[in-house]
């Protein structure tokens, strides 16, 4: 499952834009065709960290922390994501929203086109 969330090449394939994603600590991180970038804070086989800033705030904006954690459980792998440090509510809310309708509802289309071949 870290794997859909680290290596370049399936963030590419499932989240439709381009993708960079160093995978260590102070690593470069890029998304959706640039519009959100930031800096890898954690990397491990269970973590992961980064910070966001997405394009279309404007430049003094101070980006946000991604958190991910990742626990097995008997379905499968649960994917814990802690998004903190928006400048207000209405930003925050909108994320919410777009983590599921841009990340985590492509990424388990992509899951499931695989688990079917």
């Amino acid at each position: 499952m870290m794997e859909l969330l680290t290596d370049p090449t399936l963030i590419r394939k499932w989240s439709g834009g381009e993708a960079i994603l160093e995978n260590k600590v102070g690593g470069r991180f890029e998304m959706f065709d640039g519009w959100v970038i930031g800096k890898v804070l954690k990397a491990s086989e269970n973590e992961l960290a980064y910070t966001w800033k997405t394009s279309d705030w404007p430049e003094d904006t101070a980006p946000t922390e991604v958190h991910y954690l990742l626990k097995e459980d008997e379905a499968g792998t649960k994917v814990i994501l802690h998004h903190a440090g928006f400048m207000d509510e209405e930003e925050m809310k909108s994320h919410k929203s777009g983590w599921t309708d841009f990340f985590f509802d492509p990424m388990e289309d992509f899951i499931l086109i695989i688990d079917k071949s």
